[in-house]
């Protein structure tokens, strides 16, 4: 299980995001966000499973 605040990244992937909710009824229940390119705030919903601590 991931805690808010937690830096994450998807498997296979080098984005790294940062846990800011979850949604325990939902199969996607890990709420992210992280900065884009562009400077954007992108918000996204994955599966725990689909998700990793990210290396510092």
């Amino acid at each position: 299980m991931f805690s808010i605040g937690q830096k994450v990244q998807r498997q296979f992937s080098s984005q790294i995001m940062e846990v800011v909710g979850f949604e325990p009824d939902l199969i996607e229940n890990v709420l992210t966000q992280w900065e884009d390119e562009e400077g954007n705030i992108v918000t996204a919903k994955f599966m725990e499973t689909e998700l990793e601590i990210a290396e510092s």
